[in-house]
């Protein structure tokens, strides 16, 4: 009798021990990583929100990171708003991509110094604020070599955003490629003081096609200046994205962006808790950039020709900005077999001989 007894105390301390352990709370899972993007633009314009959008994509892959995105948001007090709102809903990381955001992302980064924030083409850091951009002039240059080769007028439009280093840097850059294989080329920008604005970027390229250019090219982020070339049978350069759905005829090619390259190696170093601010500053070789295959009208000599400077950039052989490089008053600005420095590049407040106009404030 007292075997049995016995037993039966060792059978419930077992009964028990198993009822213990199935009545436990299932471990949690790891909580997801969760990463905002802000965006000047919609992310259907074919442009530069589309291109970071597509970047966005390229972390869907990621186990355990989520995304979001508010497109078309205007630079000013509407990002600033943005952007603390997904700060105060708990996101890990914030990029903000566009130049007009930065003295918001900096607002806000301050008040939420264990959030991560990137900015896009900007200047100003924190222990908690990272910069990054990438040498957008490289494609331009390249671009450049297309349209040199394929004006007849020697006469190139440029529909310009905004008056900011980076957009002055990616004119001359298309101009120095377009004068490295014809010398007597002039670029006309027009300055639409918009990112996206399809009614002035149309009437930019029609006031352009007035002053005899024959290849329009755009910083801008709609495909209207290109469907202004395919209506009047001349070409064009896009950005970000070809048009060749609406302007199949016109579009010589267009410098684009791979932003996934960075946005997958810089949100995998926060996971890990690697991250540190830092200023990136990408080449064509880091695969960032990248010059979208000429259009069926350029001759295959041209294709070579523009393949061949590609190669050189990417290897550092070539350095677009070596001089000597004057300013369209004639003044001498970097003598002969000096390259522009990197800190000369990202204020580049001047215009390259062969561009009409000035700068404006």
């Amino acid at each position: 009798m007292v075997t049995r007894k016995r037993w039966m105390v060792v059978l419930l301390v077992l009964v028990s021990l198993l009822l213990a352990q199935c009545t436990q709370p299932a471990a949690a899972p790891e909580e997801a990583f969760r990463v905002a993007f802000v965006y000047v633009g919609p992310v259907g314009d074919l442009g530069w929100s589309h291109a970071h959008d597509q970047g966005r994509l390229a972390l869907a892959d990621m186990e355990g990171v989520e995304t979001a995105y508010s497109e078309a948001v205007p630079e000013g007090p509407d990002a600033e708003r943005v952007i603390r709102d997904y700060a105060q809903q708990g996101y890990d990381m914030i990029f903000a991509t566009s130049f007009g955001y930065m003295d918001s992302v900096m607002a806000v980064a301050e008040e939420f110094p264990d959030t991560i924030f990137e900015h896009a083409t900007g200047y100003a850091t924190a222990p908690n604020v990272a910069i990054y951009d990438g040498r957008g002039y490289e494609g331009w240059y390249l671009a450049g070599i297309a349209a040199g080769r394929m004006t007849k007028t020697t006469v190139l439009g440029y529909v310009a955003p905004y008056p900011i280093p980076e957009v002055v840097r990616n004119l001359n850059a298309f101009t120095l490629g377009a004068q490295s294989v014809n010398p007597g080329v002039v670029v006309n920008p027009v300055w639409i003081f918009s990112w996206f604005d399809p009614v002035k970027e149309r009437e930019a390229a029609q006031a352009l096609l007035d002053l005899g250019a024959d290849v329009i090219a755009r910083e801008s982020d709609s495909p209207e200046p290109d469907k202004i070339a395919e209506e009047n049978g001349i070409y064009a350069v896009g950005y970000n994205a070809v048009s060749t759905d609406v302007a199949p005829n016109a579009v010589l090619t267009a410098p684009v962006w791979d932003w996934g390259v960075y946005y997958r190696q810089t949100v995998q170093a926060a996971r890990d808790g690697t991250w540190e601010t830092h200023a990136y500053w990408g080449h064509m070789a880091d695969g960032l950039l990248s010059l979208a295959e000429l259009g069926s009208m350029v001759p295959q000599a041209v294709k070579d020709e523009v393949s061949a400077a590609q190669a050189q950039i990417i290897s550092g052989e070539l350095l677009p900005f070596t001089g000597p490089l004057y300013d369209n008053t004639g003044e001498l600005r970097v003598p002969a077999g000096e390259a522009m420095s990197d800190e000369a590049l990202l204020s580049f407040n001047w215009l390259l001989q062969g561009v009409t106009g000035v700068v404006p404030e």
